[in-house]
């Protein structure tokens, strides 16, 4: 018998627990930088080497990072369901836990990408990507970053999977960043549904699921037993 989909969509608060800075809670990344300054078009063409280098100390911060429990507990699943990870977040902390499906919403930091042909894609070997460093056709590498003001290029995939999921979950996400946000809203309703973060959400707009209140580390039990409950 074939696995039961479940469809898992993470934001910050899954890696936050992991020591990586969100960029909207107090003390994050956004409160160092302005969003025009690094995290745009416009930036890059303004000054390369300070969005460069932005990207290289958060590269520095992932790849120190570990996975957490709920990394864990995600590809612990794996062997009760067909498990497909959508996050928001850009490092590669579900693929080291042992996620198999992973798609990044909005890119990711360990790769870069040719500013002459998105096709050109490339893993980095380390936290430092330079002014000069260059693809095979000769044009300098940026971040492999969806911008702000950017498309999402993944969402069409993303929504596609929320349509065709029998299990779903949010994880360390306010469910306020969109597009991303809008592939809850592609989940069928006979689906059940899970969020599990300590915020307080009007939930109601959205659609009917089960709140568990806890950070992702501490909640990961309680989602552990609410999905084998499905099998």
């Amino acid at each position: 018998m074939s696995k039961k989909k479940l469809v898992v969509f993470t934001g910050a608060g899954i890696s936050a627990e992991s020591g990586i800075k969100t960029f909207r809670d107090s003390g994050g990344l956004w409160e160092e930088h302005r969003v025009e300054d690094v995290a745009t078009y416009d930036a890059w063409l303004r000054n390369s080497e300070v969005v460069l280098e932005f990207y290289n100390q958060r590269r520095k911060q992932v790849i120190e990072a570990k996975p957490n429990a709920a990394h864990i507990l995600l590809a612990d699943l794996q062997k009760k369901f067909d498990v497909q990870v959508v996050t928001q977040n850009v490092d590669d902390l579900h693929e080291r836990a042992g996620s198999k499906k992973v798609l990044h919403l909005h890119g990711e930091i360990m790769k870069a990408r040719s500013t002459a042909d998105e096709n050109l894609i490339y893993t980095l070997k380390s936290a430092e990507l330079n002014p000069g460093d260059l693809c095979e056709v000769g044009s300098q590498l940026r971040p492999h970053i969806v911008w702000f003001g950017e498309l999402v290029p993944e969402m069409e995939k993303a929504n596609d999977f929320a349509k065709h999921a029998d299990l779903f979950v949010v994880i360390g996400t306010s469910l306020n960043v969109y597009p991303a946000a809008g592939v809850v809203n592609m989940v069928p309703a006979y689906v059940p549904t899970w969020l599990l973060d300590p915020g307080e959400f009007n939930l109601d707009y959205i659609r009917e699921l089960k709140h568990i209140k806890k950070t992702a580390v501490n909640g990961v039990e309680d989602l552990r037993r609410e999905l084998l409950k499905h099998l």
